[in-house]
């Protein structure tokens, strides 16, 4: 069985105490947060190696490296094969900064896109600018309804109900 899979039967068991469920995703977001700080101390270092090889450099285990790279696999520059991964897998954390604060965003992980460590990366400008695109990335904007009695936008000249509007 792959890791991801054995990740996500602890992560995401539906059967197991809400309570239990909750201090699991607590502990888990201390570590991940820790991971971060890490890697943005060095954003421009790739770091690569195995599954295991990253978790013993961060002081974790390997389910929760697992639940880390699952994470941060769509801000990466090349993606990991996440769905086949076991222990000895060679992955690599080189993310894209952009890309990976937007993704913060859109996941409401504040407390990983306000981390400090973004200050040294980003101006309080550029920061502003990528939240406010991950924002919008999600907003789904309706055209305008024509009206029965506006002006066709055929260009025809005819009131809507006269023209395209007639068949509907």
């Amino acid at each position: 069985m792959a890791l991801l899979q054995d990740w996500q039967a602890i992560a995401y068991n539906k059967d197991e105490d809400k309570n239990k469920l909750q201090k699991f995703w607590q502990d888990y977001f201390l570590l991940e947060k820790g991971i971060y700080e890490k890697l943005l101390e060095n954003p421009d270092e790739a770091v690569t190696g195995t599954v295991k090889e990253l978790a013993d450099r961060y002081g974790i285990d390997v389910m929760s490296m697992t639940g880390f790279l699952d994470g941060i696999n769509d801000s990466l520059k090349v993606k990991n094969p996440i769905e086949t991964m076991n222990e000895d897998t060679e992955v690599n954390l080189n993310f894209d900064k952009e890309l990976l604060y937007r993704n913060m965003v859109d996941a409401r992980a504040d407390w990983l896109y306000n981390l400090p460590a973004w200050d040294n990366i980003f101006t309080p400008e550029r920061k502003k600018e990528l939240y406010q695109e991950a924002k919008k990335a999600g907003t789904i904007v309706k055209p305008k309804k024509i009206g029965r009695n506006d002006p066709c936008p055929c260009g025809s000249g005819k009131k809507y109900k006269y023209c395209c509007g007639r068949n509907k």
